[in-house]
C-alpha cells in the first residue's frame, strides 16, 4: 500500500478484536521508529513493548479506561530522557564513531558545543526536548503500521506518573511520554470505523511564500 493511501485508510481505531499482528510486521513498524530523525541523532527515548495482558490491564486503568489498551495485539509506550548529560550525549557520539570507524575524539568539538547549549536550561526543557523527539518516531511507527494495515490508536490520554510507576520508568532516566495500541480494527463495534476523514483543506493548510 503506497503511503498516501495507507493514510487515508487509517484511523484512530476505537475498537480492536485482540486479534495478534504478526512478528513481522511489528518488526518492520518497531524499525520504522528506530529509524526516525532525531535532534543531533541523540534519539532520547526507549519504546517498551508490552504485550503481557496483566500489565496491559494496569495501564488501561491509568490510561481512562481505553478498551484498546488491552484489546491491542501490542501496545507500545514511547518513553523520553528526563533530562540530557554530558555522559548520555558522550554515549551516543562515542558508538556513531565506532560505527562510523572514525576516533571517538573527531567529535569533541560538536560534542562540547551541544552540551555547552543545554547545560543551562531546566530540567523541564530538557525533558520537553526529549518528548518532542519521541513525537517524530511515534508518527513514523503510525504511518508504518498503516503501510502494514495495522490499526494504531494514538494516546497521550493517560497518567504518565503512573505509567512511570508500573514500567519503573524513573530508575531508568525516562518518563512515558506516548501510548501506541497496535492491533485490527473490531469493524462491527467500532463507531468510527465508517465517518469519513476529516482534515483541514489544502488550500488552508498549505501556505505558499514565493
Amino acid at each position: 500500500m503506497k503511503l498516501i493511501d495507507a493514510l487515508k485508510w487509517r484511523y484512530a481505531a476505537k475498537k480492536m478484536n485482540g486479534q495478534v499482528v504478526p512478528q513481522e510486521k511489528i518488526d518492520y513498524i518497531l524499525e520504522a521508529a528506530r529509524l526516525a530523525p532525531s535532534s543531533s541523532g541523540l534519539q532520547p527515548y526507549k519504546i517498551f513493548v508490552i504485550t503481557n495482558k496483566e500489565l496491559q490491564e494496569k495501564i488501561k486503568t491509568v490510561g481512562f479506561e481505553q478498551s484498546q489498551i488491552v484489546d491491542a495485539s501490542h501496545v507500545l509506550v514511547f518513553a523520553a530522557w528526563d533530562g540530557y548529560s554530558l555522559e548520555k550525549i558522550s554515549e551516543v557520539f562515542d558508538r556513531t564513531a565506532a560505527e562510523r570507524g572514525i576516533p571517538a575524539s573527531s567529535m569533541d568539538d560538536y560534542k562540547k558545543l551541544l552540551w555547552g547549549k543545554y547545560k543551562d536550561l531546566s530540567q523541564e526543557w530538557h525533558a520537553n526536548h526529549a518528548a518532542k523527539q519521541a513525537y517524530i518516531s511515534f508518527g513514523l511507527a503510525i504511518a508504518a503500521a498503516a503501510e502494514q494495515e495495522v490499526d494504531a490508536t494514538p494516546m497521550e490520554g493517560f497518567i504518565p506518573a503512573e505509567v512511570d510507576k508500573l514500567l519503573g520508568l524513573e530508575e531508568l532516566g525516562l518518563k512515558s511520554v506516548l501510548v501506541l495500541p497496535l492491533g485490527y480494527r473490531d469493524a462491527s463495534n467500532d463507531w468510527l470505523v465508517n465517518l469519513k476523514k476529516v482534515r483541514t483543506p489544502k488550500s488552508e493548510f498549505i501556505i505558499e511564500i514565493k
